[in-house]
C-alpha cells in the first residue's frame, strides 16, 4: 500500500501534469485564434450577411431602406438568362484551364528539371508573369489582340492567316482570355511540380533504365505516380482560382461581347456595385458559394478515389 508521502507526490504530479496540459492548449489555442478570427471576419460572417441580404431587396445607396422580399431574388435568379450564360462561361473557362494550364505546368517543369545551360534563365522567364500584376498583363494583351495593329494578328499574317478579331468576337473572346490566362498562370504550377520533381529519388531512373525503360515508360510509372499529391494539389487551387475569374473579363472586354466573357464573379460585381443592387448579388453570391463547395467535393471524391 503507497504511504500518505507518496500518495501526496502522485497527486502532486498529476497536478503538475494537468497545469502543463492547460499551459499546451492555452498556448495552441492563442496560436490559431488570429487565423481564427481573420477567417471569422473575412469569410464567415461576409457569408452569413450574404445569406441575411439574398432575403431582401436592398440598394447600396440606401441602406436605411432594406425591405424583406422573400425568396423573390432567388426566383429571379433561376429564371434569368444572363446567370445561366455566367455560369456557362465560368464552368467553361474552368473545364478549359485547369488540364491545359496544369499540363503546360508540367511540361515546362520536366523541361527545366532536365540539366540546361539556361535553365536558371527560363525558370525566370516562365515564373515572371505571376508575379506581374494581372491588370497590367490584362491590358498589355488588349494591345496584343488588337484587331489591326496587334502583334498576335502581326504573327498570324506571317504565316498567311489574316487578321482576327479576337477580344471583338462572342466566338473568340472567351478562347483568347483562356489562352492569355494559361500563359499568365502555368509558371506558378511550374514552380510546384519542379519542387516535386526534385523530391523523387534519382535511384528509381537509374533502377528503371537498366531495366531498359524510355522516357515514356518512366514518365508514366515513375513520375506521374511520384507526383500524385503535386497534381492533386495543382488541380485545386487552379480549379479554384478559375471559378473565380473576374479581372480579365472586366478589363479586358466588360463581359462582351454579347455576354460571352461575363462570368460568375463579373456578374455579381456588376449587379452589387455597378446596378446597387446589393440583395440580388447576395443571392447570386450564395448560390455561387453552394457551386463552389459541390465542385470541390466532386473532385475531392474523384481524386480520392483515384
Amino acid at each position: 500500500m503507497q504511504t500518505a508521502t507518496e500518495t501526496f507526490k502522485n497527486r502532486a504530479a498529476a497536478a503538475t501534469i494537468r497545469r502543463s496540459k492547460r499551459k499546451e492548449a492555452v498556448m495552441g489555442y492563442s496560436f490559431i485564434l488570429p487565423a481564427v478570427l481573420l477567417l471569422a471576419v473575412f469569410l464567415l460572417l461576409p457569408f452569413v450577411l450574404a445569406v441575411m441580404f439574398g432575403f431582401t431587396k436592398f440598394n447600396l445607396l440606401r441602406p436605411d431602406r432594406i425591405e424583406f422580399i422573400g425568396l423573390a431574388n432567388y426566383i429571379n435568379l433561376f429564371t434569368d438568362p444572363l446567370f445561366y450564360k455566367s455560369l456557362y462561361n465560368t464552368l467553361y473557362f474552368s473545364v478549359i484551364v485547369v488540364p491545359v494550364q496544369s499540363a503546360v505546368a508540367l511540361g515546362l517543369a520536366l523541361l527545366i528539371n532536365n540539366r540546361l545551360k539556361l535553365r536558371n534563365v527560363f525558370r525566370i522567364a516562365y515564373f515572371s508573369p505571376v508575379i506581374t500584376s494581372m491588370t497590367v498583363i490584362a491590358i498589355l494583351w488588349i494591345y496584343l489582340y488588337n484587331p489591326n495593329e496587334g502583334l498576335v494578328n502581326s504573327v498570324l499574317n506571317v504565316l498567311g492567316i489574316p487578321n482576327q478579331p479576337f477580344l471583338r468576337s462572342a466566338g473568340q473572346a472567351m478562347n483568347s482570355i483562356i489562352f492569355m490566362s494559361v500563359w499568365q498562370a502555368a509558371g506558378y504550377q511550374m514552380m510546384i511540380f519542379l519542387a516535386g520533381l526534385q523530391g523523387i529519388p534519382k535511384d528509381l531512373y537509374e533502377a528503371s533504365s537498366i531495366d531498359g525503360a524510355g522516357k515514356l515508360q518512366q514518365l508514366r510509372y515513375i513520375t506521374i505516380p511520384s507526383l500524385y499529391n503535386v497534381i492533386v494539389f495543382v488541380l485545386t487551387i487552379t480549379t479554384i482560382q478559375a471559378v473565380k475569374l473576374f479581372t480579365q473579363p472586366y478589363i479586358m472586354t466588360n463581359g462582351g461581347p454579347e455576354n460571352s466573357t461575363r462570368t460568375l464573379a463579373l456578374l455579381i460585381y456588376q449587379q452589387g456595385f455597378q446596378f446597387r443592387n446589393a440583395g440580388y448579388a447576395s443571392a447570386i453570391s450564395v448560390v455561387f458559394f453552394l457551386i463552389v463547395v459541390f465542385i470541390s467535393v466532386m473532385m475531392r471524391r474523384l481524386l480520392k478515389d483515384k
